[in-house]
């Protein structure tokens, strides 16, 4: 089945067109210029700001015009996640996508339902000619997923609405108030290089098939981290062998639970029986500590060329204890919230070879001083090998508001249509929703969206009864809409 046939079409017909299109984080130049043409095909007000956020208002249908004005919220870019195995090129090509029952699905690629299913929403809204709506302004933001920037330089008086619905949450019963802030740490560092030792063999580690997935609302489900369980290997090797480490090439992209990891490192030939024993031995025991998570977890080696250069064995012990005291995962549980991640961090990257190295993580908290607290914790781990360590990206969370109109009236009207209460809470992710406050303080906000499982990941879906399920509970509340104050 082709997913333009799917209902409903007011969707997936964007969601094709829209994936056809490559928007990797900080590379959105064709999809602003997509979503600009869109806009004046239907000849209505569009405009782009100086950092690439595009807003298109549509009037009210009739009889709906004394309705408070309504913004739509939707992110352009897309996480661009592979598996090794797929050849693909994000800066050329469209997504391949397929039906798989009720999920669609990519081809070994992220799917981009994270948020392209709510940027074809609000496009199917823009473009419909019999759906009763009131005011709208869609608000289609750039750099979600690796910064906010594009939410972080939205300047007030753009807007006139005074209720907001972020389309971007990925359960269909939720609807989601308050979220996390977060903070980029980095650590970069450099080191003498020496020639490998005499008589020695090269041999790459592949640590590869861990599920991964999103970095704040999967950080709960143990997953393994490659980077970490990287780290465990080269050091329970090291307890034995002497070994001189050439390079690591680790993870990817800050948001995204690491899934691989690869590292080259020389030992000497007299070491090698011990060597392939140490390794045999804890790769059986991390397959078995993670086999319910990461089932198809694997780790793989193979001997290659001699590399020209590795780091003196001190200087790689320290950087493997900072890795190793690094955190990872969860720091804290909220106490106001059940079962709220309240702090977290994750290990994201970690690249090292030919004299340099740097170490990539995102720090999530809802409580603005313990996301710095983290944040010290994974600097004060690098510092203490010399490193110099940064921050950058930070942003702030969403204090939920479970009182205001649009909260009530979403929740009430979502039992009245579906005989149960909708889960109303926060969650760990990082939503625009609380950058936009800054220069949007009266407007109130919610974030609801369809069932989409494995973001950030190449497993990424989502669930097509769920986004019909979603549409329709969309298009009852714009007719819901109370009248302006």
């Amino acid at each position: 089945m082709n997913i333009q046939d799917l209902q409903p079409k007011a969707i997936w017909e964007n969601f094709a067109k829209l994936n056809a299109v490559p928007r990797a984080s900080k590379k959105e130049e064709k999809v602003i210029k997509f979503i600009e043409e869109f806009g004046r095909s239907l000849n209505l007000p569009t405009y782009t700001d100086k950092v690439g956020n595009v807003i298109i208002k549509k009037p009210a249908t009739k009889g709906m015009e004394n309705k408070a004005t309504i913004a739509l919220q939707s992110h352009l870019d897309m996480v661009h996640q592979k598996n090794s195995d797929t050849i693909f090129d994000f800066e050329t090509e469209g997504i391949k996508m397929y039906v798989d029952g009720d999920w669609v699905k990519a081809q070994g690629t992220t799917l981009g339902a994270d948020n392209g299913i709510g940027v074809a929403t609000i496009m199917g809204l823009l473009a419909s000619t019999n759906i009763p709506h009131p005011p709208l302004e869609a608000l289609f933001t750039i750099d979600e997923e690796t910064g906010m920037t594009g939410a972080i330089n939205l300047q007030p008086g753009l807007l006139d609405a005074t209720m907001m619905l972020n389309l971007d949450t990925e359960e269909d019963n939720e609807l989601t108030i308050g979220c996390a802030g977060g903070i980029d740490v980095t650590a970069n560092g450099n080191y003498a290089e020496n020639a490998p030792a005499a008589n020695s063999m090269a041999c790459q580690i592949t640590v590869k098939g861990l599920t991964g997935g999103h970095s704040g609302m999967d950080i709960h489900k143990g997953r393994g981290n490659a980077n970490k369980l990287m780290n465990r290997i080269l050091m329970f090797i090291s307890e034995k062998v002497n070994l001189e480490l050439s390079s690591i090439d680790g993870g990817s992209l800050r948001n995204a639970i690491p899934r691989e990891s690869k590292a080259v490192l020389c030992i000497q030939n007299d070491n090698k029986v011990t060597f392939y024993q140490r390794l045999t031995e804890i790769s059986e025991i991390i397959k078995a500590e993670n086999s319910i998570t990461d089932a198809a977890l694997s780790v793989e080696h193979s001997e290659v060329a001699l590399p020209k250069s590795v780091m003196s064995k001190e200087f790689a012990m320290n950087f493997l204890r900072a890795v190793a005291v690094c955190p990872n995962g969860i720091y804290r549980m909220s106490a106001a919230i059940k079962d709220l991640v309240q702090s977290s961090n994750n290990l994201a990257r970690i690249e090292l070879g030919n004299g340099v190295y740097s170490v990539k993580c995102l720090t999530r908290s809802s409580v603005d001083s313990e996301k710095m607290e983290v944040a010290q914790a994974v600097r004060a781990s690098f510092e203490l090998i010399g490193s110099q360590v940064q921050y950058g990206g930070s942003y702030p969370g969403w204090t939920p508001n479970p009182d205001s109109v649009i909260v009530k009236l979403m929740s009430d009207l979502y039992e009245k249509m579906f005989n149960e209460k909708p889960n109303v809470n926060a969650c760990h992710a990082g939503l625009e929703c609380g950058i936009l406050n800054g220069p949007y303080p009266k407007i109130e906000m919610i974030s609801f969206g369809p069932t989409i499982h494995g973001a950030h990941s190449p497993d990424e879906k989502v669930c097509i009864s769920s986004v019909q399920k979603y549409w329709s509970y969309l298009l009852e509340t714009l007719t819901q809409i109370p009248n302006k104050q």
